[in-house]
């Protein structure tokens, strides 16, 4: 397999964008990638388009990557279309790599974009709880409710409380403030979150994750080639990895979950362990469950996610920086962007090109992008390491 270095990324600010098309939201991320590459179009001899909920939104089926990428430009290559819930981004980049690292092309595309936006918003809701079983959602499923259910055994057997899930919010709402593509940028303090609404004990609104419309997109490219090509600091794909939800059976409680089983792969793909990570983006969809992913990713022990945060180690400033980016609280979640947008924060990141939010000199970067709902298993996680 052939090293692999990404030397473009784009984005489309995340938002609500009702007047905006899955062209127009692709363009801009495209475009801004190739001009981060200093390549043209005609460069790029295969793409990977990640969208999971097209179908339902706008009726769009089957051909969606070719529908958008038609318009843009793109002609004759190899299109393939990405489903994969949340981890649709990351599963596009995990197929480019592939293509990459093979020896098959020398540069593809990866593009992530979604519309969630509908005059009626419970149309959104609806159409995001088809990203598990429906036979769940036609029993009332909502994910929000799920991570609910979730963080509260947490709080049962590790005593974490509201004040700890707060603090998360506070800290991704400032990161959030110093981010252009985010959504929401107006820092907010522990008793602002507190404060607001209640959605599900113990989630206020301001710990959950909103629908967005956005996009975002990465240029890979062997290294060999990318010497050739660009005098920007090289990122390195030191690991990718996806693994699918597992059958358990009830009374196995103590299994390590498809989170920490690709961390830990992707650990050993990369020859590096979770004190090697400078800075971390996850997939927090609702603010908490960012506490526990620390854990599953190494960076803390078992029921100790409670401390990281309120010792202050994963801010910008702290040994461990975690969503640099705001995370998806303040982001927003495009579903199929996301995962490719925390890519490209990580990219930045590692360039040192993040602005006001830069933490110091990072050298290894760790992205974790989740999705989906298959019993009771996340239905498909991946972990891709960056490093310069």
């Amino acid at each position: 397999m052939r090293k692999v270095v990404i030397i473009g990324v784009g984005m489309h600010p995340f938002g609500k964008f009702l007047d905006k098309s899955l062209q127009d939201l692709s363009r801009v991320a495209i475009w801004n990638a190739i001009e981060d590459a200093g390549i043209s179009l005609k460069d790029i001899e295969v793409a990977y388009v990640g969208n999971s909920l097209a179908g339902l939104v706008t009726g769009q089926e089957g051909v969606r990557g070719q529908v958008i990428l038609r318009e843009l430009g793109f002609s004759g290559i190899p299109i393939i279309n990405v489903e994969n819930a949340c981890a649709s981004g990351t599963t596009a980049l995990r197929g480019v790599w592939l293509e990459v690292a093979s020896g098959v092309y020398d540069m593809g595309l990866a593009l992530g974009v979604e519309k969630l936006y509908l005059p009626n918003t419970a149309d959104s809701i609806k159409i995001l709880a088809a990203d598990s079983d429906i036979r769940l959602r036609d029993l009332g499923f909502q994910f929000t409710a799920y991570y609910a259910m979730k963080i509260r055994k947490y709080m049962n057997q590790y005593g974490w409380t509201k004040e700890h899930f707060a603090k998360v919010v506070e800290k991704n709402s400032y990161n959030g403030s110093l981010n252009p593509y985010a959504q929401h940028r107006t820092p907010l303090t522990a008793e602002q979150v507190l404060s607001s609404r209640l959605v599900a004990e113990p989630f206020h609104l301001y710990m959950c994750s909103s629908i967005a419309d956005g996009a975002a997109a990465a240029i890979l490219c062997s290294e060999e080639k990318a010497r050739k090509l660009t005098k920007k600091p090289l990122i390195q794909m030191a690991a990718c990895v996806l693994r699918s939800g597992m059958f358990r059976h009830p009374s196995e409680t103590n299994s390590p979950n498809i989170v920490s089983l690709a961390a830990n792969d992707a650990y050993e793909q990369a020859s590096l362990g979770p004190e090697d990570v400078d800075v971390a983006e996850v997939h927090d969809a609702m603010a908490p469950v960012e506490l526990y992913h620390y854990e599953e990713l190494g960076f803390c022990k078992e029921g100790e996610g409670d401390k990281m945060i309120g010792e202050g180690r994963t801010r910008i400033t702290g040994d461990k920086p975690v969503n640099p980016s705001g995370g998806l609280a303040a982001k927003g979640h495009p579903i199929a962007a996301t995962g490719l947008a925390q890519v490209a924060e990580i990219v930045w990141q590692l360039r040192n090109e993040a602005g006001k939010r830069q933490v110091k000199s990072p050298k290894v970067g760790l992205i974790q992008n989740s999705g989906g709902m298959v019993e009771n298993d996340t239905a498909a996680a991946s972990i891709v390491i960056l490093k310069r």
